[in-house]
C-alpha cells in the first residue's frame, strides 16, 4: 500500500491542538487570583472553560447539547485532562455562580500574549502613537436580565432583552483591547468616558459617539479624533481652507473648514452645567468618494491632510469586520444560562475562541477567509488531523487508497 500524504494524522484532536494557545498563559495563576476554584469540587475552572469553549466551537444551542456532545467523545477527553463529561445540572450551577470576571481576565491576558504576533506590519505614514477604533454591536436575546432591545409586546408576549458590546481595537491588530459589556439602552457615548488613552493617540469611531464635552477634554490632553458629525449639528463656520466642486466617480475632497460648536460642561456633582456654554473649535472635511457617496467628518486634528482624515475613518471598517465573524461564524442567538452572569461568561468565551481561531489561521498561513475556518473546525473539531494542514490544503480531491483487511469495517446484521 502506497503511503497516505495527503492527510496528516496527529496524536491529538483538533480540539486540543486549539486549545494547546490557551495553555500559552498562567491559567493556574488566574485560577488562584480569581479564587474560581473554591467550592467547586467536580467541575473545575479548566472544565468549564473547555466545556464552554467546546460549545461554542461546535456552535451548540444548549447546555444539553454541549454535555451530551462531550460524553459522546469517549476516551479523548482524556486529552483535555477530563475523566468524563460533565452533568448538565452542574455545567449550569458553575455557568451561572462563577465569576464571569476570569474569562474576562483570561482574554486579556491572550490578547496581551499575541498581541505582537497579531500586529500586521501596515504603516499609515502618521505620527501617532496609537490608532484606535471604537465601536459597539447589539446581541438580541429573549431575556428579562438585560433590557432595551425591541418594542413592548401586545398581550402576553415577551419584550426582547439585549446587551451592548462596546469594543475598542488596535487598527492593525483587529482584536478587542478594551470592552466593555452593557444593557442594550444604554448610550454608547458613555462608553468614552470608561477609556483610559496616551496623548497623541488617534481614535476612530461613528457619528453615535459625538459628544462635544468629551471631545474637548480629549482635545486638552492632545489626544485626537476622527468621527462623522451629525445631521443635525449647530455650528459656525470660521475659516474655509479648501473648497472643491464635485465630480462624478472621482474620490476628491470637497469642502475643509473650520467650525465652532457649543458645549455644557461639567459641575463638581458630575452633572452637566447647562446655564453655563463653552465653545470648542473642530475642523469639518467633507469628502466624496469613488462611489460618489457623501461624508461629513469631524476632528480635532488641524495638522494632517483632509485626505488623511478621510483614509483615518476608512480604517473604521475593521471593526465591522471582527463584530461580523463573532456573530455569524459563533452561536450567540441562543444562550446556554438565563442570569447575567452567564451571558456575560459565554460573550468572553465567543471572544476568546475568536481570538484563538484568528491565531490558528495565521499560525497556518491559511488563506480561507475566517467563515471556512470556522466551519473546517468545527466539522473535524476531534478529528485527529493536523490543524494547519486542514487549514493549508488547497486540494479538492483524495487519491482513493486500499484498506488492509485487518481494517475494514464490519457489520453483524
Amino acid at each position: 500500500m502506497g503511503k497516505i500524504t495527503e492527510i496528516k494524522l496527529v496524536g491529538q484532536p483538533i480540539f486540543k491542538q486549539i486549545m494547546n494557545l490557551v495553555e500559552k498563559v498562567d491559567i493556574n495563576g488566574l485560577i488562584r487570583k480569581h479564587e474560581s476554584d473554591y467550592y467547586y469540587k467536580s467541575f473545575k475552572t479548566r472544565t468549564h472553560l473547555f466545556t464552554m469553549l467546546f460549545g461554542i466551537l461546535s456552535r451548540c444551542d444548549s447546555m444539553t447539547e454541549v454535555c451530551e456532545g462531550l460524553r459522546a467523545m469517549g476516551g479523548k477527553l482524556n486529552h483535555l485532562g477530563m475523566d468524563r463529561a460533565p452533568a448538565k445540572s452542574t455545567a449550569c450551577d458553575g455557568l451561572r455562580n462563577r465569576n464571569s470576571e476570569f474569562f474576562e481576565d483570561l482574554y486579556f491576558r491572550l490578547v496581551s500574549h499575541y498581541k505582537s504576533f497579531l500586529s500586521d506590519s501596515r504603516t499609515y505614514g502618521l505620527t501617532f502613537k496609537e490608532v484606535l477604533i471604537i465601536d459597539s454591536t447589539t446581541i438580541r436575546l429573549f431575556s428579562d436580565v438585560l433590557r432595551g432591545v425591541g418594542r413592548n409586546p401586545k398581550g402576553d408576549g415577551k419584550k426582547k432583552g439585549g446587551m451592548k458590546v462596546h469594543m475598542l481595537i488596535d487598527a492593525v491588530q483587529s482584536v478587542g483591547r478594551f470592552i466593555k459589556m452593557t444593557e442594550a439602552k444604554v448610550h454608547d457615548k458613555n462608553f468614552l468616558k470608561s477609556l483610559d488613552l496616551i496623548s497623541h493617540s488617534m481614535i476612530v469611531f461613528d457619528k453615535a459617539y459625538n459628544y462635544y464635552l468629551q471631545f474637548a477634554l480629549w482635545t486638552q490632553k492632545n489626544i485626537y479624533f476622527v468621527t462623522r458629525i451629525k445631521k443635525n449639528a449647530v455650528y459656525t463656520v470660521v475659516e474655509v481652507k479648501r473648497s472643491h466642486y464635485r465630480k462624478k466617480g472621482q474620490a476628491k475632497v470637497l469642502r475643509d473648514e473650520i467650525i465652532e460648536l457649543e458645549y455644557h460642561p461639567e459641575r463638581e456633582d458630575g452633572a452637566r452645567d447647562m446655564k453655563t456654554k463653552l465653545k470648542i473649535k473642530l475642523r469639518k472635511v467633507c469628502y466624496q468618494d469613488e462611489k460618489n457617496r457623501y461624508f461629513e467628518f469631524l476632528t480635532n486634528n488641524f495638522d494632517i491632510s483632509a485626505e488623511d482624515v478621510a483614509f483615518l475613518y476608512r480604517k473604521r471598517w475593521g471593526i465591522e469586520i471582527l463584530f461580523k465573524k463573532m456573530k455569524q461564524n459563533f452561536q450567540l442567538h441562543y444562550f446556554y444560562g438565563e442570569n447575567e452572569n452567564a451571558i456575560y461568561t459565554q460573550v468572553w468565551c465567543t471572544l476568546i475562541a475568536q481570538l484563538l481561531l484568528t491565531v490558528t489561521q495565521k499560525i497556518a498561513q491559511a488563506k480561507k477567509a475566517f467563515s471556512v475556518v470556522a466551519s473546517l473546525v468545527r466539522i473535524h473539531l476531534i478529528s485527529m488531523l493536523d490543524v494547519n494542514e486542514l487549514l493549508r490544503s488547497t486540494k479538492r480531491s483524495f487519491k482513493s487508497k486500499s484498506i488492509p483487511p485487518g481494517l475494514q469495517l464490519s457489520f453483524n446484521m
